[in-house]
C-alpha cells in the first residue's frame, strides 16, 4: 500500500483502524525547530478526541529532545480511539461490501487480504498521525511569519461568508481556528448544525466544502509542471476520504469569465510590494506562488456510513442483500476534516519551503 509520501520532507503513515495504535514518520524536517507540545495538542482535539473529550494520546518515539526537532524521523505513535462496539458488524465485510466504501475496491486489489474491520488502512483515523504532522510543520511556518487556516464554507447548500481572496489577514485565520463549530458567521453555523442534526435523526449524512487560504507566503516557492506548488497541496488532499474536488482561486468559475476579468492585474503598494488587486489564480501561478494569499476550496461527499438500511451484493454468493443500518453514524464529518485540509496544506507548504534561499 501506498502510505508513504516523499518530496524532501517525508511523511509515512501507517497503522489500521482496529490496531493498537496508528501513527506517522516524518523525514527531513529542518533539525533545532522548537515544537510546542501544547499546542500540537489544541491543534489535534479539534480533529479527534478520547470518549473524555481529551485530545489522543500522542507518543513521541524519536525526533524530538528538549522540545527541538534532532533531525532524525519523528515518529508518533497515536493510541487509536476506535469505538470496539462496531467491530463485530463490521468484521462482517468480507462478503458485504458497503456502499461508497473502499470494501470493494479494496479486496479486488488486495485479494481479499486487506483488514476490513472498521475500513482498515482505508479509515479515516489515518487523517488523525496526518494532522500531527501538519501541526508540526504548521508550528515551523508560523515562526517565520507563514499562517494557514480553514473553515466550513458550505454544508448542504447553507454557505458561510468566504474568506476575502485579496486581502485575508493572520487575523482573519486566527478569528475561526478555534471555533467550537469552525465559521466566520455564526449565525450560517447555527443553521448547519440544525440542518446536521435533522439529518442525523434521520439517519442521513452531509458533506460539504472547506475554504483554506495561507498568508504570507512569498513569491517565488514552488516549481512549473510536475513539481508545482498547488500540485504538491492536491496530492495530499487528496490522501484525505471523501474529498472529492479541489479548486484554487476562482476555480470553475474562471470558466463563465473572459481573459481581461479572470487576468488578476498587478500593482506596486505603498510599502513597495508586488501584489495583484483581484486573486482570481489564488496565489499560484505556474505552479509558483505569487505573494499573494493562497485560497483553494475543496469538495467532501457525505459520509457513507448510514443510519439507513442500503442495497449490496454478496460477494461469495452474488446475490443482492440488504446491509443493515449503523447505528449512532456521525451526520457530517466536515467539522473534523477542517484541521486536516490545513495540515495537508502546511506540509505542501514547508517541504517547498526548504528550497527557499532564505528559509532558516
Amino acid at each position: 500500500m501506498a502510505s508513504i509520501w516523499n518530496n524532501r520532507i517525508s511523511i509515512s503513515v501507517f497503522g489500521e483502524a482496529q490496531g493498537p495504535a496508528i501513527g506517522v514518520t516524518i523525514d527531513n524536517l529542518p533539525p533545532g525547530e522548537y515544537i510546542d507540545t501544547e499546542q500540537i495538542a489544541r491543534f489535534m482535539k479539534r480533529h479527534e478526541t478520547d470518549e473524555n473529550g481529551r485530545p489522543v494520546l500522542n507518543q513521541v518515539m524519536s525526533g524530538i529532545l528538549n522540545n527541538r526537532t534532532t533531525g532524525a524521523p519523528l515518529c508518533v505513535f497515536i493510541q487509536n480511539t476506535c469505538k470496539q462496539s462496531q467491530t463485530t458488524q463490521l468484521s462482517q465485510l468480507n462478503a458485504l461490501p458497503r456502499p461508497g466504501h473502499a470494501d470493494y475496491t479494496g479486496t479486488l486489489r488486495y485479494k481479499g487480504f486487506n483488514d476490513l474491520r472498521d475500513g482498515g488502512h482505508f479509515t479515516n483515523k489515518l487523517t488523525v498521525p496526518l494532522c500531527f504532522a501538519g501541526a508540526v510543520c504548521g508550528q515551523i511556518l508560523e515562526r517565520r511569519g507563514i499562517y494557514t487556516g480553514a473553515h466550513i464554507a458550505e454544508i448542504h447548500g447553507i454557505k458561510d461568508k468566504p474568506f476575502c481572496h485579496a486581502s485575508v489577514t493572520k487575523d482573519d485565520i486566527l478569528a475561526v481556528r478555534y471555533k467550537h463549530f469552525p465559521v466566520i458567521q455564526n449565525a450560517q453555523g447555527l443553521k448547519m448544525q440544525e440542518d446536521i442534526q435533522a439529518a442525523a435523526e434521520g439517519g442521513e449524512t452531509l458533506g460539504g466544502a472547506i475554504e483554506c487560504a495561507s498568508v504570507n507566503v512569498p513569491a517565488g516557492i514552488g516549481s512549473p509542471v510536475f513539481n508545482g506548488l498547488e500540485t504538491t497541496i492536491a496530492q495530499l488532499l487528496f490522501a484525505l476520504p471523501d474529498i472529492r474536488g479541489l479548486e484554487f482561486g476562482a476555480g470553475f468559475q474562471v470558466s463563465e469569465m473572459t481573459g481581461s476579468q479572470s487576468n488578476d492585474s498587478f500593482y506596486v503598494d505603498n510599502h513597495g510590494h508586488i501584489k495583484t488587486r483581484s486573486n482570481n489564480h489564488g496565489g499560484i501561478l505556474g505552479g509558483i506562488s505569487s505573494g499573494m494569499p493562497i485560497i483553494l476550496r475543496t469538495a467532501f461527499k457525505p459520509s457513507p456510513t448510514l443510519g439507513l438500511a442500503q442495497q449490496t451484493v454478496n460477494l461469495s454468493t452474488l446475490e443482492n442483500e440488504v446491509l443493515q443500518p449503523v447505528p449512532d453514524a456521525e451526520a457530517c464529518l466536515l467539522p473534523k476534516l477542517v484541521p486536516c485540509v490545513e495540515a495537508a496544506v502546511n506540509i505542501a507548504l514547508l517541504t517547498h519551503m526548504l528550497d527557499y534561499p532564505h528559509f532558516s
